[in-house]
């Protein structure tokens, strides 16, 4: 499996990744550390408290950290949670809606996960 094909089977922004990292080399070294880079693991533990502070750091840097790797969907998902949660902002939504949208990010990170799982093993 390719760099271009993990990123077409995850659903993830292969030009966007490359315009920020300029070289394959750089998006693979960075996709594969992902996983132990802990963002989505501190935003589900922010998640079950929906702690305002700990929410919006968290989610504000799952949201960076994809964005930088092209993962669009899941920037913007997370980038939704920020935005709730940002210090001077009403919240929109009530708690259980935060929590179905942490339930969809855990979806779409379980997808993105499996695919550099496959990646890795290929």
């Amino acid at each position: 499996m390719t760099i271009q094909e993990l990123y077409a089977e995850i659903g993830g922004n292969y030009e966007h990744a490359l315009k920020i990292m300029k070289m394959d080399k750089m998006i693979n070294r960075y996709i594969l550390k992902l996983k132990s880079s802990h963002v989505y693991e501190e935003l589900m533990k922010a998640g079950e408290t929906l702690d305002p502070k700990a929410m919006f750091e968290s989610a504000h840097a799952m949201k960076g950290v994809c964005a930088n790797l092209g993962l669009d969907t899941l920037s913007d998902a997370a980038s939704d949670i920020a935005e709730e949660f940002r210090p001077g902002n009403e919240r929109k939504h009530s708690d259980d809606e935060v929590r179905e949208m942490l339930a969809s990010i855990t979806g779409m990170y379980r997808r993105v996960d499996e695919g550099i799982t496959k990646y890795e093993n290929s």
